[in-house]
């Protein structure tokens, strides 16, 4: 009878033995999904080329400085003939983006301070940029999937000065989805939108798209590939700015500027570029972008660069 019972505690021991290390061990499991789940959106990046409209699916609250350097090309080509150009552009901004609920946000994408610079035929010229903001909802957030799918819009104010090519027209609206698929360290975003002008005769609808892929080598090194593209739908009445009135324009003005060109209906500018993003803190984040003009005429985008900060609250 005393072996029985010793035997039994020893049982009973087991067993309670065997139940906490399932537990443990679901604990474990729970908790190693937890942080794949949470890790694949830590490690992702957002875009740093073509920053008004190649927006991030992720939903968070930030504020992010914004400098680009903008060389213009030695000679601008247009229907006719071409005009000495060179010169740079310099741009001042910050984006504010703020997380209103898990899965919808306000973001202000478009301000800041604008200095064109060219060499030759244009006269040096200094204002603020026209200001766009808007939302954007994550209508898929699939943790498990690591997938992300984020629609959105913004509305172009045109209250900046004519003299760097803004206030023109009576605004626009970009309507957008964007979408990022992960492969723990692996990333692919992508961007599907369609500027709309609210007077075409002043401004041209464009179709515009991107792609960036990223790689999380280390927190402080994640390199990327980005390719952006702006496909130009229709031709307008033409720029009313007095400096290019007489020129008959085939190209637009990318994502900063939109000339009304009279000339660029059908024609698609395309940049591709690389350059790399660092996680100095969880919340701080600095990118890093070159890109370069790929098909001719290059119109303005010879090539440019474009640095921030991210930071995160």
């Amino acid at each position: 009878m005393k072996l029985k019972s010793t035997n039994t505690r020893t049982t009973g021991k087991a067993k309670q033995l065997a139940a906490l290390s399932v537990a443990l061990l679901a604990s474990t499991a729970t908790h190693a999904q937890l942080t794949k789940d949470a890790d694949w959106q830590e490690k992702a990046i957002a875009p740093v080329g073509n920053p008004i409209y190649f927006e991030d699916p992720r939903i968070y609250t930030e504020l992010r400085p914004i400098f680009m350097e903008h060389w213009l090309p030695n000679n601008f080509a247009y229907n006719g003939g071409s005009v000495p150009l060179g010169g740079d552009v310099h741009v001042y901004a910050a984006q504010i983006r703020v997380k209103l609920t898990d899965r919808l946000a306000l973001i202000a994408t478009k301000d800041g301070y604008i200095e064109f610079q060219p060499d030759k035929t244009l006269a040096h010229s200094y204002g603020w940029a026209d200001v766009a903001a808007g939302l954007k909802y994550a209508l898929i957030d699939d943790r498990e999937n690591q997938l992300i799918v984020t629609p959105g819009f913004t509305v172009t104010i045109p209250v900046g000065s004519e003299h760097v090519f803004q206030s023109h027209g009576s605004g626009e609206e970009n309507i957008f989805v964007s979408a990022e698929k992960g492969w723990d360290n692996f990333h692919v975003t992508g961007n599907l939108g369609l500027r709309i002008p609210n007077n075409p005769d002043e401004q041209t609808l464009q179709l515009h798209y991107s792609l960036q892929l990223d790689y999380f080598v280390h927190r402080y090194f994640i390199p990327f590939f980005v390719a952006n593209g702006y496909t130009i739908l229709n031709d307008s009445a033409g720029t009313s700015s007095q400096a290019l009135t007489a020129v008959p324009l085939n190209t637009e003005g990318y994502d900063l500027i939109n000339f009304g060109a009279a000339n660029a209906g059908g024609r698609t500018q395309f940049t591709v570029g690389a350059g790399a993003r660092s996680k100095i803190t969880k919340n701080v984040d600095l990118g890093f972008a070159y890109e370069i003009g790929v098909v001719k005429p290059v119109g303005i985008f010879q090539s440019r660069i474009t640095a921030d900060v991210s930071l995160h609250f």
